[in-house]
């Protein structure tokens, strides 16, 4: 138990170093997204094989609060769709993990797509943004997330073979 409690720990430590980058590097925000992006989904995947689903939901809820406080998101609104996208990521790979690995990472982060776009939808509904902020924040939260959520399950891949590599 502790010692994936203590991996859990070390991957949400890894997770919010991983968002702050964007507070020190200056890059535009959709550079920033893809590759951020994809860092935190592969911490999200890695909790999920490494320290179990529960752990990976917590990491699900907290990058998006992360993001929020650093003030990537609009308004805190938008934790609750983001969290929620998460958490089907991470349900989904995990659902799948035992039958394909890359079936897993497709699914989830298509499954990922889809809930974030739906649920962004809805709350762009009830936010008062301007239209171009609006369509901007759609486009962003859209099909980019297929690819972040894709490039998570690929880096993840390659970390965990490294890691099994280093037992040896």
């Amino acid at each position: 138990m502790y010692h994936r409690l203590t991996r859990a720990a070390l991957l949400l430590a890894l997770m919010v170093v991983l968002q702050s980058i964007r507070l020190l590097v200056p890059v535009p925000p959709f550079v920033s997204m893809f590759v951020i992006g994809s860092a935190v989904n592969a911490c999200l995947l890695l909790a999920v094989e490494k320290t179990g689903w529960r752990f990976a939901l917590v990491l699900a809820v907290t990058a998006p609060a992360v993001a929020a406080l650093q003030q990537f998101l609009p308004s805190p609104l938008f934790i609750f769709p983001v969290a929620a996208a998460n958490i089907i990521y991470v349900t989904g790979y995990r659902a799948l993990l035992k039958t394909n690995r890359w079936l897993a990472v497709g699914v989830a982060a298509a499954l990922k797509m889809l809930g974030m776009y739906t649920a962004i939808s809805i709350v762009l509904e009830v936010a008062e943004l301007s239209d171009k902020l609006a369509a901007g924040l759609k486009m962003m939260l859209g099909y980019p997330q297929l690819i972040t959520g894709t490039v998570g399950g690929v880096l993840c891949y390659v970390i965990v073979n490294r890691l099994a590599g280093a037992r040896q």
